[in-house]
């Protein structure tokens, strides 16, 4: 397998990435290199804030270890499946986040027992995915909090590489898992894939083998991955140019629909505001 590059730059995602920006100090690390196959980045956020901030994520197609510390809750550590809706997190006092965000496919290698679909829409303790970890604490607490002490950003990449390489990957799950990685990467990557149909033809497979994989593996259907990241990319595409919202109309035939409303619905459905008042909102906040 080749290991995937750096971290991201892009927000993708990312609703309102300037305000958040603004609130939080958001970074992102590569991991250790065995790691990288099946990574997208570490993500580390610390947050002190003099009033409570809603943050919001139209979640990508991964699965994310999560841990957490925050005023009055402790510390604590949780497997967050892929998110069928808008994502909402509201921040208050001090806290911090060191989060894992796996590559489209490539959390199964490092939980081998379940297929990924048996996380989507859940945010589940981490001892369920991991059942060796939280030894010194319940839930995984204490495996979160060694994450989460460090003041270094360094050492607390460190403890997220040692508890990975303690949990995998698991060689068995390795071929398909970069099988079901390459097809979501041909999706992000080629805004021509825009049919199942054609994503199945590509990889050789039939229709329903293609949605099999992609239960077991990324943890929803290849039209869910399609139509998750046009809109992440109409999202992306009106938060560009603030003041100057794209052409709707050429932004949906670009991105394969069939005419604008399509594109306006889904973007609705998604976010919760049409595309235009999420435009008008981020270019005059």
């Amino acid at each position: 397998m080749t290991a995937a590059p750096g971290p991201r730059r892009d927000t993708r995602g990312i609703v309102d990435a300037a305000e958040l920006l603004t609130r939080v100090r958001f970074r992102r690390h590569s991991p250790a290199p065995e790691l990288r196959p099946f990574l997208e980045h570490y993500w580390l956020i610390d947050w002190d804030l003099t009033e409570p901030y809603a943050s919001h994520v139209v979640p990508h197609p991964s699965v994310n270890l999560v841990f957490e510390r925050s005023e009055g809750a402790g510390d604590a550590g949780v497997v967050s499946g892929i998110g069928l809706e808008l994502f909402t997190k509201k921040l208050t006092g001090r806290g911090r986040v060191c989060g894992v965000q796996f590559r489209p496919g490539g959390f199964r290698p490092f939980a081998p027992e379940r297929p990924v679909s048996h996380w989507t829409g859940r945010i589940a303790p981490l001892t369920e995915a991991f059942p060796g970890a939280g030894a010194g604490g319940g839930e995984g607490a204490a495996d979160a909090t060694g994450v989460l002490s460090p003041e270094d950003d360094h050492e607390r990449v460190a403890a997220l590489d040692a508890f990975l390489l303690a949990h995998g990957p698991d060689p068995g799950h390795v071929p398909a898992a970069a099988e079901a990685m390459a097809l979501v990467g041909q999706v992000r990557t080629d805004r021509t894939m825009r049919r199942v149909s054609a994503l199945a033809r590509s990889a050789g497979l039939s229709p329903r083998s293609l949605q099999r994989l992609f239960a077991a593996q990324v943890g929803v259907g290849p039209k869910w991955v399609i139509l998750r990241y046009r809109i992440h990319e109409a999202l992306e595409r009106a938060e560009s140019s603030p003041g100057d919202p794209p052409d709707w109309a050429r932004l949906a035939a670009e991105l394969g629909y069939s005419d604008q409303a399509h594109l306006v619905r889904d973007f609705t459905a998604t976010v919760g505001v049409p595309p235009t008042a999420y435009a008008r909102a981020v270019s005059d906040p």
